[in-house]
């Protein structure tokens, strides 16, 4: 075995992991990052980028890049089946530079974040998969593969797991992962298709369509793609153009009409948040400290926010070694978590309930919301994560 020590080691390339290798690089920090797969996942999955996201990203100088390649969507629209609209969430008046939501794929903010890093002198090893992890008070160790077979130690003064939902490094130092999963399946598509309600100002909005059959959401991507996520028992692993159209006729508007499906998955969801981020030099962000249900659209900026104010606190951490802001940091970030978590748990626990009273309860909110702007804004704000500043 050979021994190297780094300042920091991130573990996972997916936009956590590679928004904290650039910061770090730009501050001045040697980061190396590496991830199991050969190369990156390259599809849509995440295709949400809020407000906040952008302004934390700012100092990589990657926001407005990002905002050229996207799609400005300036209200969600939340409709019964057939269009009636129950209620808006407006975000052209957040106080922000960015008041909107930012339809970006996953895969293409991730080759904006691998181009920054790469510009700042960093880069991915790929294949590398931990197998384990020891520390000490000094610094921490990896066990890890390349190709599968070739085993070594490297060791760094800071370990970070951004390796997700069933992440080694958190289950490595004993982190629980409080929470649970959902009984419903959420099917992902990106398609191809007439929409009717393109042809109007909706065409820059979110659909969130409510009903008895579930929760349904249409949202336009770059390149004339659509993207359909909806909850349903029991969809097939990968849905295809009859399955899609069959979510659409039954739950949403009249004139709808799949005709390629560019990429599609299934998924259940859970909603857990890490005991703690830090267990001596070994510090989780993104899924491997947070998961929960799509709704809002949250999962991954929470995440890139995790990791750009992590960059900071590490740098002062390493440079002084004043760890002050590393404890400051995991509070903040805790809180943030448990948040998120709570309100997209009761936003989805009310959506997908099929209890009468949780409908009534429903239907009263959203009649609350369209006769209330301040709660509408509030909504907005909640969602584009400013208030997190």
């Amino acid at each position: 075995m050979t021994t190297r020590m780094e300042d920091v080691i991130i573990v996972g390339a997916g936009p956590t992991g590679l928004a904290l290798a650039a910061e770090l690089r730009r501050l001045g920090i040697g980061a190396m990052l590496f991830d199991r797969l050969v190369e990156g996942a390259n599809t849509s999955r995440a295709t949400v980028v809020h407000a906040r996201t952008l302004e934390v990203l700012e100092p990589l100088g990657i926001s407005d890049v990002m905002v050229a390649r996207g799609i400005q969507l300036r209200a969600g629209q939340l409709r019964e089946k057939g269009g009636k609209i129950k209620a808006t969430i407006a975000f052209d008046e957040l106080p922000t530079k960015y008041p909107f939501v930012l339809a970006l794929p996953q895969n293409l903010t991730e080759e904006i974040l691998v181009a920054r890093l790469r510009e700042l002198g960093g880069s991915i090893v790929r294949p590398i998969e931990a197998t384990s992890l020891t520390q000490t008070s000094q610094c921490a160790t990896l066990t890890y593969t390349a190709a599968g077979t070739l085993v070594q130690e490297l060791s760094a003064r800071w370990v970070v797991g951004c390796d997700g939902l069933h992440s080694m490094v958190r289950q490595a130092v004993g982190i629980d992962f409080t929470g649970g999963a959902y009984e419903e399946s959420f099917v992902l598509a990106d398609v191809e298709m007439d929409w009717p309600m393109s042809s109007h100002a909706a065409a820059n909005t979110l659909e969130l369509f409510l009903g008895d059959e579930g929760i349904t959401l249409i949202a336009p991507l770059p390149n004339n793609i659509w993207r359909i996520i909806a909850t349903q028992a029991n969809p097939p692993q990968h849905p295809d153009v009859q399955d899609c159209q069959a979510i659409l006729d039954a739950r949403t508007v009249a004139g709808a009409k799949v005709h390629r499906v560019v990429w599609s998955s299934r998924f259940r969801i859970q909603h857990r948040v890490a005991d703690k981020l830090r267990q001596g030099r070994v510090l989780l962000a993104g899924d491997a400290a947070h998961v929960h249900s799509p709704a809002g659209g949250q999962g991954m900026n929470t995440g890139v926010q995790d990791a750009i104010t992590l960059a900071n606190a590490l740098t002062t951490a390493i440079r002084s070694g004043d760890e002050s802001e590393l404890a400051a940091w995991e509070e903040k970030r805790l809180k943030i978590a448990h948040s998120v978590v709570n309100t997209t748990d009761k936003m989805t626990k009310l959506a997908l309930s099929s209890n009468p009273l949780a409908h009534l309860l429903r239907e009263s909110m959203l009649g609350l919301m369209g006769h209330v702007p301040a709660l509408e804004h509030a909504v907005a704000r909640r969602l584009s994560e400013i208030d997190n500043r």
